[in-house]
């Protein structure tokens, strides 16, 4: 790792304006998951202008670049690229005004208010690094360009595509993720780093009537009332306290007018889970709750259950994520620390499953210091904008320097040709 850093330090600085340039355009430039054409284009070309071998439409919109430098272990490192439906409110020079069309047609606003902009752009950095100092590493560098992580469905696309089966199987798997926290520091852990989500959508059956005669209907609006707040006892009630879950009802949508009782009503519910047995008791105690609403208020049909994503647990690797911690405290001193399991979840454990190979994926600070340490002395840390705020956007500096070398210090565990291992 040593020699990897020592060699790339004067090259960063010189680079950093490209990549902050790269960086805002992204920004500018969002697009919605499983339509990242631009995006995808954006990261090939810039990889395959570096002498890397260069496979697109992966799954879709997924971009493989491989560099091959000699004998050693295989590297791969991930980056995601789709963009939330969601007017951004940063009020910053270079925010999105991009307007789509999601999956269902409808014309959403859409904003890169997760960061995967910052993936990206950091991931192109550190593949220009790598072409740029082939003489500080050994082995094969797999730079994947992932679409759709916000639905759930980009990594398997990928996998279902063949990846697997196409390319060299990884002996590591590196990932990070842009958080509230301090910019300039790392947040690593061994074990469970990010919870399973799973998001569903109920369709409550009902029967409809006009509101001046409601003993004629079936009202599906009560009826969905009646099972939100149901649904919230599962956590407070039937899940241990030493346990972690939560579940969330984002959508409650019935009717048109005021005067109608519509003939349905649907939720759309989000769990999260750090055990999957508590996991699948959640899902099992929804349906069991959904179902016994409805007979309750003499519904018509049982209620249909649709999954919208699944998300597996994100579980670090103990060996790897101990060789990350070490390569991020020799760099970082103080700036590394242990991080608390977040209860957020994401897809890119798929690639490590799918393989059966180690994988370790960690958080990089991007709230300004000062703020940061305002909202820490305050008590005020839930007043930070989080990812998926319309107002969320990670301070440039030192957010993009610090997840450069997050990442070649970690990918330098197993590249460097003076500690390179298996």
């Amino acid at each position: 790792m040593m020699k990897l850093m020592e060699t790339t330090t004067d090259t960063i600085e010189s680079l950093l304006p490209e990549l902050e340039a790269i960086y805002k355009d992204l920004h500018q430039h969002p697009e919605l998951s499983m339509q990242e054409v631009r995006t995808a284009s954006i990261a090939a070309d810039y990889v395959e202008k570096l002498g890397y071998d260069v496979t697109r439409n992966v799954g879709g919109t997924g971009v493989v670049a491989m560099l091959r430098n000699g004998e050693g272990p295989t590297v791969m490192l991930r980056a995601d690229m789709d963009a939330l439906p969601m007017v951004e409110a940063t009020g910053l020079p270079y925010a999105s005004t991009v307007r789509s069309k999601d999956e269902e047609g409808v014309d959403v606003g859409v904003a890169h208010s997760c960061g995967h902009d910052m993936h990206v752009t950091w991931l192109m950095g550190v593949t220009h690094l790598m072409a740029a100092h082939r003489d500080a590493w050994r082995g094969t560098l797999m730079a994947v360009f992932q679409p759709g992580e916000e639905v759930a469905r980009g990594a398997r696309s990928m996998i279902d595509d063949g990846m697997a089966r196409r390319f060299p199987k990884p002996d590591v798997i590196l990932g990070q993720h842009v958080m509230v926290g301090e910019a300039g520091t790392v947040g690593h852990r061994s074990g469970a780093i990010l919870s399973a989500g799973d998001s569903l959508k109920v369709k409550l059956f009902g029967r409809g009537s006009h509101g001046s005669q409601p003993q004629t209907s079936i009202d599906p609006v009560i009826m969905a009332a009646s099972t939100t707040l149901r649904l919230q006892t599962i956590v407070s009630r039937e899940i241990s306290p030493r346990d972690s879950a939560v579940l969330t009802i984002g959508a409650l949508q019935a009717g048109t007018k005021e005067n109608i009782i519509p003939d349905d009503a649907t939720l759309k519910l989000n769990i999260r889970t750090f055990d999957e047995d508590v996991r699948e008791y959640m899902l099992g105690a929804v349906r069991r709750i959904c179902c016994a609403e409805c007979v309750a208020s003499n519904a018509p049909r049982e209620p249909e259950f649709t999954t919208l994503s699944s998300y597996p647990l994100t579980i670090n690797d103990v060996e790897t994520s101990e060789r990350v911690r070490k390569a991020f405290e020799s760099h970082f001193d103080e700036r590394a620390y242990e991080a608390a399991p977040a209860a957020a979840s994401e897809d890119f454990s798929v690639f490590g499953r799918e393989w059966a190979v180690p994988y370790a994926f960690w958080f990089v600070g991007g709230t300004d210091p000062d703020t940061f340490r305002k909202a820490v002395k305050e008590k005020k840390l839930n007043e930070i904008p989080s990812n998926h705020s319309p107002k969320f956007a990670p301070v440039l500096d030192p957010t993009l320097r610090t997840g450069l070398e997050a990442m070649l210090c970690a990918a330098g565990e197993w590249l460097d040709p003076r500690d390179a291992s298996v």
